[in-house]
């Protein structure tokens, strides 16, 4: 499941990923499927939580999701996978920032990527720097304790123990329950998302509500309303049509 960036102009996603993954495209075994993040937040797209669910029914057992990009903002994926692996790259400039980044929290493993040729000692140094902050942040609930590997597929190296380090992850969460009750949080969560997203769905497309904001606009442009008292007043007059 990949996940490019919408254009906030245009509101168009070139989805370039799969084109670039031409090698596993044509694997008869592989499934990828890009989407354009549209307007949600989170670094996912709004449906990408019903494309794994659909993908696990297929017997799809291994689900790769790659977010647009990671900000602070950028975690809901955290709410619909089993493992959070962060790439991070070598002189990206950030590395001293990880600290501050709510998302190095949420992460299971961090991996410092093309550690190869003249980034290499770059990549060693963020390794360091990345290790020492993960030892500031609380313990896991899962009793996990966060790896930061380097990996490079020229060379190539970490791809193999980061795949060991997934499946050590998994055999602790599910040997002591973990697993199954993260599911259960998960569930809970796009339970409720998903009745915000119906509930904004049926307001935007209310037809009197459509013709009343044009109205309340009209208002908060000759400054006889502010936003907040418009709001409150659509919101309202949804309650009494309900």
């Amino acid at each position: 499941m990949a996940v490019d960036p919408s254009s906030s102009l245009s509101k168009g996603s070139i989805l370039g990923d799969k084109t670039r993954m031409d090698v596993l495209v044509r694997n008869p075994n592989a499934f990828i499927r890009p989407s354009a993040a549209g307007e949600s937040l989170g670094g996912v797209a709004r449906h990408t939580r019903e494309a794994i669910t659909l993908c696990e029914a297929a017997g799809y057992d291994v689900i790769l999701i790659e977010t647009v990009g990671v900000g602070q903002s950028e975690t809901a994926v955290h709410s619909m996978v089993d493992f959070f692996l962060l790439l991070k790259l070598a002189g990206a400039g950030d590395e001293l920032q990880g600290i501050k980044r709510g998302i190095i929290e949420m992460a299971d493993a961090i991996i410092i990527n093309k550690a190869d040729g003249d980034n290499k000692n770059a990549a060693k140094l963020a390794m360091l720097e990345f290790k020492r902050a993960l030892h500031l942040y609380p313990a896991k609930a899962s009793n996990w304790i966060p790896k930061v590997i380097m990996c490079s597929a020229l060379e190539p190296m970490g791809i193999e123990e980061s795949w060991a380090l997934i499946k050590d992850y998994l055999d602790l969460a599910k040997s002591e329950g973990y697993f199954t009750k993260k599911r259960q949080e998960q569930n809970i969560f796009w339970l409720i998302q998903s009745i915000e997203n119906q509930l904004k769905d049926q307001f935007f497309k209310d037809i009197v509500i459509n013709k009343e904001m044009e109205s309340q606009i009209e208002l908060i442009n000759n400054n006889k309303r502010s936003p907040f008292a418009a709001a409150e007043y659509l919101l309202n007059l949804q309650k009494t049509q309900s």
